[in-house]
């Protein structure tokens, strides 16, 4: 097949490889996004301050500032310290603004306007400028001057309170999935902007608030009865909701089963030897079976247990019906599929010796991504950068011996 990938002016390559984007965000949501569209090509300049990402001391580490969560949401990146604190250090940032496509941050936008960053301002500078901002909440409401962090948002968005109604205590789910997913929505919206510039010729600033993202995520799932006027029923989708659903014991482990259409349940009640359920007009169809999830799950849960997992499994398949073995977190990093798809290898960082590498999780049959990189220390790439944007070496050493640019130690 005839290699279409396009490559950047500096030999990138990837889907994303004629994007550049200045990333002013830290912890989880932001550079999570900004990784997604790095490990597609883009070109991304972390900009961090004297201190470094606060994510930097987050997990094990051998050397301070590189720790685990950091290396893994920050691949692909370069990055760049400056004090943003002091009118040189803003100057730099409006300079780097001409030539880059992205300017995208998590702080909110009152932070932004004192360090010379509104939208406005950089507007002037680069009107093709996507200016994505991924905070809290939108900024026409009243919460529009809160801080926010993911558990808070998991609060705000029921979260907790769906689990207490399965365990009677309400908890936080154990991911930093709310950080997580807005920066899927941030970096789906970022791409969404440059599309319509493509067409316009013009930037944009974009909100993606995580508040608002979330509540749509969870709503989506939970409005129910609500949806309607007069109400139907309450909130709360019932299957997702029923004790009973969660992963089937089995004498040596636990399965997670999913049949959904009248076609898999059927087979699996074949496999149970319970042909009888088949017609039990609680399960025939969609709708009963939802009606009745627990009572349903109950009976599965039952059956399940009286034997080991690699015998139901061997079954499950034969059957075509939809069950996995429940993994650990330990057993996942073992898993054949995701070792023999690449998905999961090594990487020598020149620092940290031998790392773990997620592979991007797409794949692009005509723009595959270039070999990925190790996430970068503090101020790796200060000068780099500077020269690059054509900063003269007398001001870059300038901005160093005032402290407004520092280097990697």
């Amino acid at each position: 097949m005839e290699n279409t990938d396009p490559a950047s002016s500096d030999g990138r390559r990837g889907p994303l490889a004629s994007v550049r984007i200045l990333d002013l965000s830290n912890m989880g949501m932001g550079p999570y996004a900004t990784s997604l569209m790095a490990e597609l090509g883009a070109e991304v300049v972390k900009i961090e301050p004297p201190e470094g990402d606060p994510i930097r001391g987050v997990g094990p580490m051998h050397h301070p500032g590189m720790a685990s969560t950091f290396l893994l949401a920050n691949r692909n990146k370069r990055s760049l310290v400056l004090d943003l604190k002091r009118p040189e250090g803003q100057a730099v940032v409006h300079k780097l603004i001409e030539s880059f496509d992205v300017l995208f941050f998590n702080m909110r936008p009152p932070a932004m306007a004192r360090l010379g960053l509104d939208y406005e301002r950089v507007a002037k500078i680069n009107p093709r400028m996507i200016y994505c901002g991924a905070y809290g909440f939108r900024q026409d409401g009243p919460y529009a001057e809160k801080p926010a962090y993911d558990d808070m948002i998991q609060g705000l968005t029921a979260l907790p309170y769906l689990e207490g109604r399965l365990t009677g205590t309400p908890r936080y789910i154990p991911l930093a999935i709310a950080d997580q997913t807005v920066g899927v929505f941030a970096a789906y919206a970022v791409l969404a902007a440059l599309v319509s510039r493509a067409s316009t010729g013009r930037g944009q600033a974009v909100e993606v608030p995580m508040f608002e993202t979330m509540a749509q995520f969870v709503l989506l799932c939970h409005m129910c009865g609500q949806m309607f006027d007069p109400p139907l029923g309450p909130t709360g989708f019932v299957r997702h909701l029923t004790p009973h659903r969660r992963p089937f014991p089995t004498t040596d482990g636990h399965i997670s089963l999913v049949p959904y259409n009248d076609a898999q349940w059927f087979r699996l009640f074949d496999v149970m030897g319970k042909p009888e359920l088949k017609s039990d007009p609680r399960f025939c169809n969609i709708t009963d079976r939802t009606n009745n999830i627990g009572e349903l799950y109950r009976i599965v849960a039952e059956s399940l247990a009286t034997r080991a997992t690699a015998e139901w499994m061997a079954d499950f398949e034969r059957a075509d019906i939809p069950a996995m073995p429940m993994h650990t977190l330990d057993s996942l990093l073992a898993d054949p599929h995701l070792n023999a798809t690449g998905f999961l290898g090594w990487e020598t960082h020149p620092t940290e010796g031998r790392v773990r590498a997620l592979a991007p999780s797409s794949r692009w049959m005509g723009t595959p991504p270039a070999p990925q990189c190790p996430a970068p220390r503090l101020g790796e790439h200060s000068v780099e950068v500077l020269r690059e944007a054509g900063f003269p070496e007398d001001a870059i050493a300038s901005l160093g011996a005032s402290g407004v640019l520092r280097t990697a130690g």
